[in-house]
């Protein structure tokens, strides 16, 4: 969009940058819902927009970033989120906020344990603590096409058909299932023998799930939750343009951020941080 929306009352922050993507077809994603209007920001920039002063002119941010990991490196270096940005984050938590995670969002920040608290789970580029225990390395695949399942959960699931057919890439990675309400779930087995290592493929062996037997997995690929005062929606569909065309993922993508930035979100997720 080349104007500016200065009347526009849904203002989306939207960052990117540290996983490859197809840009134009993404941001076509946004150019097509027509009652929001959307600002996309490149890492490491986008992180002063989680100032709750520049925050507040936006609604909703969404993340398909994955900052953290210098893939310079074999295997890929961990980088630490800066201070500020960290303390900028947790403030607006705080606060209240609409916060709605893309596909790799999940992976970033792996040194910064309570990231993965805030998504609701975490995509292990390297074996890791999590939560006091040791995980393998996660997986993945591209390319997988399998039903998905849509669990009904008010606004967010308007209008999504009860099933429907996606190709796209898959994770098998950690979800806090205890601590998340299903969206989505997948009809793809998440067993290790279907997916590859994601520490082989940063040592430059890609699609190898040579001698790595990770545990069997959650099938979960979309869910809602909430952190601190803030809702959160975390979407693992969206890896590329296949994914960008399916209706249902357009669908879930719009529910999601009209819900996030409605006062009802945010006093959803309030209720829930009553001691």
């Amino acid at each position: 969009m080349s104007r500016i929306d200065y009347e526009n009352k849904s203002k989306v922050l939207i960052s990117v940058k540290g996983h490859p993507y197809d840009r134009n077809a993404f941001a076509e994603l946004f150019e097509n819902i027509d009652d929001i209007s959307y600002t996309l920001v490149e890492q490491p920039a986008s992180q002063a927009f989680f100032s709750p002063a520049l925050a507040k002119d936006y609604n909703v941010h969404v993340l398909y970033d994955m900052p953290g990991l210098d893939f310079t490196t074999q295997p890929p270096s961990l980088i630490d989120p800066p201070e500020q940005f960290v303390s900028d984050f947790e403030r607006l938590l705080e606060i209240g906020h609409g916060f709605l995670f893309l596909h790799h969002a999940i992976a970033s920040w792996p040194t910064w344990p309570e990231y993965a608290e805030i998504v609701g789970g975490r995509f292990l580029y390297v074996p890791d603590e999590l939560r006091g225990r040791l995980h393998m390395d996660s997986g993945y695949r591209h390319d997988v096409s399998y039903i998905a399942t849509t669990h009904s959960w008010g606004s967010l699931t308007d209008e999504l058909p009860s099933s429907f057919e996606v190709t796209d890439e898959l994770y098998l990675y950690e979800v806090f299932e205890e601590d998340v309400i299903p969206l989505i779930s997948g009809s793809y087995p998440p067993i290790s023998e279907n997916f590859y290592s994601a520490a082989h493929a940063g040592v430059g062996q890609m699609y190898s799930n040579a001698d790595w037997l990770h545990p069997q997995g959650s099938n979960y690929l979309a869910w809602a939750k909430s952190y601190k005062n803030s809702p959160i929606v975390y979407i693992q569909m969206g890896d590329g343009p296949s994914a960008y065309q399916n209706p249902a993922f357009q669908k879930i993508l719009y529910n999601a951020i009209a819900w996030l930035g409605s006062p009802e979100a945010i006093a959803w997720a309030k209720s829930r941080n009553q001691p």
